[in-house]
């Protein structure tokens, strides 16, 4: 899947799976699902999130979502984009894990190219 997620009925009820790189296991720490979280809570209150359902694994996350404002593909690359600096930030922070951790040199968290999109609705 390239990059461009392909929402067709931008009205629509989605479910989403999208994974860290390497599939490290970087939400097994609170301070990691912590910045998902606020993300979430952030994207809810200001940019039209509609959150039915979310998940958070050791190595990817799974939404069911629809966007307000008919833009699922914009708001999911907003959540990606946000959530992925903040937690390079805080790996760089604690510097045991980014010794150990590649993901730090690299700059990404979430994979590019293996975005599950499943239309609900």
């Amino acid at each position: 899947m390239s990059r461009k997620y392909k929402f067709y009925n931008k009205e629509g009820l989605y479910f989403v799976s999208f994974a860290t790189v390497y599939l490290i296991d970087i939400f097994v720490r609170p301070v990691y699902c912590d910045i998902i979280v606020d993300s979430l809570i952030y994207c809810k209150k200001n940019l039209g999130l509609e959150l039915y359902c979310w998940c958070i694994m050791p190595s990817h996350i799974h939404l069911i979502f629809s966007a307000k404002n008919h833009n699922p593909d914009i708001l999911l690359g907003r959540i990606k984009e946000y959530t992925s600096k903040e937690i390079v930030k805080a790996i760089k922070e604690n510097s045991l894990l980014a010794h150990a951790c590649r993901v730090c040199n690299v700059g990404l968290i979430f994979k590019k190219d293996t975005i599950s999109l499943t239309s609900l609705g």
